[in-house]
């Protein structure tokens, strides 16, 4: 195989030769018939041999930069390479996707394109330090539709090298998910731990209470035993909560596929309920097709779903003359459930929130009425690893409606449970 390869390349330089010689004794006929002289003949030669040569590494020069430039502008970082005064020299096609501008032009400088300061300040303490300079960056821009859209960026500049024309380079990361992510994380550490800093304060206030001895009666005794296993029961109830959430939102479980009828479903989320009814002047309407509404899903979840949306609905109205309306619809490949109730309803600023976990609205409702918080936000997950979608629209004082859409034949036993937080990181 070495002999053939090494016959080959001896072929090859032969030919090459061959040619070069051809071509010299062809420029010499030309300058001959000029009237050029020998020596005048082999210096044009030559200088037509290094034109051909200079062409073609510039052929070569222009290929590699093209092929650098496409592999660039296939990146999801933005890149810019500025002069030092700022001037756009190169920059790919994502860094203007990343500042919302359809085009970015070079020759122009970075405040003039990007219309931020943050970056050309970047930019020049790299060039007045000559070191990498890292800096995180918040940017805000107003669409066409009028919304705002608030990003953030890591932005990562430093000098071009000691043998390149004087400039910098720059790199733009988009950190929007990690920082929001970030802060879900903080802000549900912080709920949780004052959720559940409340009622252990008050189980071990009453423990202290009664290892002092002050209280002999039997009734204060049975009364400080119900607070701590109401209290009890609600750290219990919190810890289920936040670990239901977790399993939808990690993926770790699949959901247990059966076939069930949404009008059972909803029964027994009333009877659960049961005990909260007593006494209250609350009225249930049911309204579902004659077979009760076939549906295919997690039961479990679906229990929490219709007990949460129940629950609330009761707890946020405990004025008498509630009444409560569960409706379904079923088309051919999905169904609309609606559940609805003619109470205090929801204030339009508070629409974007309930399904956050730990909001709670209505601060001035009765001490009474009390909750983790995680109810709703359950509910979304629930609706959405079943492939549906969950809207709530509201009118104080008139009605309020959640309306779940479901389809009915869309999940496969064992499908991940798959639950997205965009949209919770967006309205964040």
């Amino acid at each position: 195989m070495t002999t053939f390869l090494l016959i080959a390349l001896a072929l090859l330089a032969v030919h090459a030769w061959r040619r070069e010689l051809h071509w010299r004794k062809s420029v010499q006929k030309v300058t001959s018939a000029a009237g050029l002289k020998t020596f005048e003949a082999d210096k044009l030669a030559a200088r037509f041999a290094g034109l051909l040569e200079s062409d073609q590494a510039l052929t070569k020069e222009e290929y590699l930069r093209r092929l650098f430039e496409s592999l660039l502008n296939e990146i999801r970082q933005g890149v810019v390479i500025v002069d030092d005064h700022l001037r756009i020299k190169f920059c790919n096609r994502t860094i203007g996707h990343l500042f919302h501008r359809p085009s970015v032009h070079r020759g122009r400088t970075l405040i003039e394109e990007l219309s931020d300061h943050q970056i050309t300040d970047t930019v020049q303490t790299a060039l007045q330090t000559q070191r990498r300079t890292v800096r995180e960056i918040e940017f805000s821009t107003t669409l066409g539709t009028g919304a705002v859209s608030t990003r953030h960026y890591l932005i990562e500049a430093a000098p071009l090298p000691a043998k390149a024309e004087r400039g910098a380079w720059l790199m733009v990361y988009d950190i929007t998910e990690q920082t929001m992510a970030e802060q879900v994380r903080k802000d549900f550490v912080a709920n949780a731990s004052h959720e559940l800093r409340t009622p252990l304060t008050l189980i071990n206030g009453y423990i202290e209470t009664l290892q002092s001895g002050v209280i002999k009666e039997e009734s204060a005794l049975r009364r400080c035993l119900d607070v701590m296993e109401k209290h009890g029961k609600r750290i219990v109830r919190i810890i289920e909560d936040m670990l239901t959430i977790s399993r939808l939102e990690n993926g770790t479980s699949a959901l247990n596929v059966e076939p069930f009828t949404a009008r059972s479903c909803v029964q027994d989320a009333l009877d659960h309920l049961g005990p909260m009814m007593e006494g209250r002047d609350t009225r249930i309407q049911l309204d579902f097709p004659s077979d009760g509404g076939q549906m295919h899903g997690d039961r479990f979840y679906w229990d929490q779903v219709f007990t949460n949306l129940l629950e609330n609905a009761m707890k946020e109205n405990p004025n008498p003359g509630l009444i409560i309306k569960v409706t379904g619809q079923w088309f051919a490949d999905h169904c609309i459930l609606r559940i609805s109730d003619n109470g205090i309803g929801i204030p339009a600023h508070d629409l974007p929130f309930v399904f956050k976990r730990f909001f709670r609205g209505h601060k001035h409702h009765s001490p009474e009425i009390k909750g983790t918080g995680l109810g709703l936000s359950i509910v979304r997950r629930a609706v959405e690893a079943h492939g549906g979608t969950i809207d709530l629209t509201s009118t104080p004082g008139v009605e309020t409606t959640f309306t779940l859409r479901v389809p009915t034949s869309s999940v496969l036993p064992g499908t991940p449970v798959k639950a997205e937080v965009a949209e919770e990181l967006q309205a964040a």
